[in-house]
């Protein structure tokens, strides 16, 4: 059995979401999909918490440099009585704009235990590298230089 106590605070986090909406991120609708985000070596990291998340029902899409993430959780429906909702239902999403420095056409995904983890390699062009110098001497660079 699902007993609920009386909280004052949280009877009022619920009642400032209702009035005031859902991006407020009270405990009943948060505001986005929670993200931690990290370089590790030659690659970014970003892992994202979707619980409950089908991964049937998550949709990445890359347009230029916009990451998009959408995603949704289904409310059940049957022959019960709901006692409590905290919990997200519906669809939610979220955008990134990502530097040029990482190689977009290279994006891994995996998604397990509720987690979504992406691995964006960083692009060629943005990794360093040695410039070799001609070997010429410094006076003739210096008169190709006036020249």
């Amino acid at each position: 059995m699902l007993l609920r106590t009386t909280d004052p605070f949280r009877d009022f986090d619920r009642l400032a979401g209702q009035l005031l909406g859902a991006g407020l991120g009270t405990t009943n609708r948060p505001a986005v999909m929670p993200m931690d985000a990290w370089r590790q070596g030659e690659q970014f990291v970003l892992e994202f918490d979707l619980p409950g998340i089908s991964k049937e029902s998550i949709d990445i899409d890359v347009e230029r440099n916009v990451l998009t993430i959408k995603a949704e959780r289904v409310a059940g429906n049957g022959d019960w009585q709901r006692l409590a909702s905290e919990r997200t239902h519906g669809q939610f999403s979220r955008q990134l704009v990502l530097g040029d420095n990482l190689d977009l056409e290279r994006i891994e995904a995996a998604y397990a235990d509720g987690v979504l983890r992406l691995v964006i390699p960083v692009a060629e062009k943005a990794k360093p590298r040695k410039i070799e110098i001609a070997g010429t001497s410094p006076a003739a660079d210096h008169e190709a230089i006036e020249a």
